[in-house]
């Protein structure tokens, strides 16, 4: 029985000197290997970079917007001032057309003139209508252009 036990223990040395050597080439296999079965995760700086881009054109694009938008608000706001004024209180066109020319003058309307607001007479009384288009120039030949069209009827 010892040479039995003797003879698995040479075997087993065996095995085990070839196991070494085979660890130590499985050991090297596997220190590679986690590199390519490991997912990789995170961003690159080139992704990063392409992101920012793509964010700070879509920032720079509300910058340039952000003050057409606003003056439309006061247009508007002039016109449904207009409507709130003189809904049934019988106006006139000459009335309507005073109370916009003063109320772009306080309110600082650029891009707009005040011949460029329509007052026309229309059934049981006035529409009151703003219709403009805003040109933004954006980067380099790229520009936005924006069309606005508030319109108010006023009551007789």
């Amino acid at each position: 029985m010892a040479r039995n036990t003797g003879s698995r223990n040479t075997g087993s040395r065996n095995i085990g000197s070839r196991n070494k050597g085979s660890r130590i080439n499985s050991q090297s296999a596997l220190s590679r290997r986690p590199a390519v079965r490991q997912r990789q995760q995170g961003m690159t700086t080139l992704g990063l970079i392409i992101l920012v881009s793509f964010l700070g054109l879509f920032a720079f694009g509300f910058i340039r917007l952000t003050p057409v938008y606003l003056n439309y608000f006061k247009v508007s706001g002039v016109v449904e001032g207009a409507r709130e004024e003189f809904d049934g209180k019988g106006a006139t066109a000459g009335a309507i057309r005073q109370y916009v020319a003063r109320r772009f003058t306080i309110e600082s309307v650029s891009q707009l003139k005040v011949r460029d607001v329509k007052v026309q007479a229309v059934d049981g009384g006035f529409e009151v209508s703003a219709q403009y288009s805003h040109k933004v120039p954006f980067i380099a030949n790229v520009s936005f252009v924006v069309d606005f069209d508030k319109r108010a009827t006023v009551r007789r």
